[in-house]
C-alpha cells in the first residue's frame, strides 16, 4: 500500500552550460519524486526537457501533483496502469513515477532494478565522454578524454555555419589519439542538401555516428541519407511522439533511446528489444538528470545489454547532485549488486 508520496523541487548547477541549437541552459531542474510503501523508499527524478521531447516543466507537475492524489492509500501493484491516462501527454513525470515504482519492487524483492527488467542484466556499461558544442572542444580535451578510457566522444554540431563546422572537425581530427572515434549530435540543425554535402565530408573521418541531421526528419528523406554513407545515422528526439511498429523502417541504423522522452524504463527496454530484434543499433542516453534518474537509466542500459558506449557519463556536468551518481572508470559504469536502482538521496 502506497503510505505517502514526497514531490520535492530541485535546481542544480552545472559546471558549465549545456548548449545545444535546441536549446541551452546551466541549471538542471525538476521534482527527486519519493514513494513510501511498506516501509521501504523507491525514488524518481522528474526533469522535463520540452527541447528534447518531453512535456512543459508546468504540465509534469501538474501530472506529479494528481498522481500524488491519486497514490496515496493505493496498493503499489497496478498503480502505473492506473495512472496512465492522466500520464498520456507527461513522458517525463511517467518515467519518475515509474523509476519509483520500479524502485520499490526491486527492493522489495532483494535484487537490482535492471534484474527485473532482464534476469540476465549485464553487470557493467560502456559509455561515452560528452564533452559539448565543438566550438569548445579542444585536442587537449579530446586527449584528456581518452587518456581516461573513452573510446567515443560526443560532439554538439549545428550552432555554426555547417561549412565553418565541417573545417573544426577537420581540424581536430587531426589531432584525435588513435582509436577513438566522434559521435556527432546534429539536434535537426540542416536541410536536407546541407546534411548531404556535410556527410560527404566526413565520410573519410573517424565518425562513429550521426545523430539527427535534419530538420524535418522523414523516414524516407533519412533512408536516402542513409544510403550515401557508411556511418551509422540516427534517430533521437524525433522519436518523441512516434508510435514505432517497425523500427527498420526509421530510415536510420540506430536509435537513441531517452526514457524520460519515450515514458518509462519498460516501454524503452520495449522498444530497444524490437529495434535489436530487426537489426537497428540502440544507444541509451541521459537527459543530464540528477543522480536520482540518472541510476535507474544506467539500469536500463545493462538490461539492454548493447554493446554500444551509451551517453551516461553525465553526472560530471552536474556541480552539485541529489546523492552519489554512477561513477566512471575508464569509460565504464559497474553497477553494484544490491537491490534497488542504485539511488541514495543525501538527505
Amino acid at each position: 500500500m502506497i503510505e505517502a508520496v514526497d514531490i520535492r523541487p530541485y535546481a542544480l548547477p552545472l559546471r558549465r552550460a549545456w548548449g545545444s541549437r535546441r536549446d541551452t541552459f546551466t541549471r538542471r531542474q525538476g521534482w527527486l519524486v519519493r514513494i513510501r510503501s511498506d516501509g521501504l523508499e523507491g525514488f524518481g527524478d522528474c526533469a522535463p526537457m520540452p527541447a528534447a521531447g518531453t512535456e512543459s516543466p508546468a504540465s509534469a507537475l501538474d501530472a506529479l501533483s494528481g498522481m500524488r492524489g491519486l497514490a496515496v492509500g493505493r496498493p503499489a501493484h497496478g498503480l502505473l496502469a492506473a495512472l496512465d491516462p492522466l500520464l498520456a501527454a507527461a513522458p517525463a513525470a511517467r518515467f519518475a513515477i515509474e523509476c519509483a515504482l520500479l524502485d520499490l519492487d526491486s527492493r522489495r524483492l532483494g535484487q537490482p532494478l535492471r534484474c527485473l527488467l532482464d534476469p540476465h542484466a549485464q553487470d557493467t556499461v560502456a559509455v561515452n565522454a560528452m564533452l559539448g558544442p565543438l566550438g569548445s572542444v579542444s585536442p587537449a580535451q579530446a586527449q584528456s578524454a581518452r587518456e581516461q578510457g573513452f573510446g567515443v566522444l560526443k560532439i554538439k554540431l549545428g550552432l555554426e555555419p555547417p561549412d565553418e563546422e565541417c573545417r573544426c572537425l577537420q581540424a581536430l581530427v587531426a589531432d584525435l589519439p588513435p582509436g577513438v572515434g566522434l559521435r556527432l549530435d546534429a539536434n535537426g540543425a540542416w536541410g536536407l542538401g546541407e546534411a548531404r554535402r556535410l556527410i560527404a565530408a566526413l565520410d573519410d573521418l573517424p565518425i562513429e555516428s550521426l545523430e539527427e541531421p535534419l530538420r524535418e526528419p522523414t523516414s524516407a528523406r533519412l533512408a536516402g541519407l542513409q544510403s550515401l554513407t557508411s556511418i551509422p545515422l540516427a534517430r533521437d528526439e524525433s522519436l518523441a511522439g512516434l508510435t514505432v511498429s517497425d523500427p527498420a523502417g526509421l530510415g536510420v541504423r540506430r536509435l537513441v533511446l531517452k526514457p524520460a522522452v519515450l515514458g518509462g524504463l519498460e516501454r524503452t527496454f520495449s522498444l530497444a528489444r524490437r529495434a535489436s530484434a530487426a537489426g537497428v543499433q540502440v544507444v541509451v542516453t541521459s537527459l543530464v538528470e540528477s543522480a536520482a534518474g540518472l541510476w535507474p537509466t544506467v539500469q536500463l542500459a545493462a538490461a539492454i545489454g548493447s554493446p554500444l558506449p551509451h551517453g551516461l557519463a553525465t553526472a560530471d556536468w552536474l556541480a552539485e547532485d541529489l546523492g552519489l551518481a554512477p561513477h566512471v572508470h575508464s569509460g565504464w559504469i559497474e553497477l553494484p549488486a544490491t537491490a534497488g536502482s542504485g539511488f541514495l538521496p543525501y538527505a
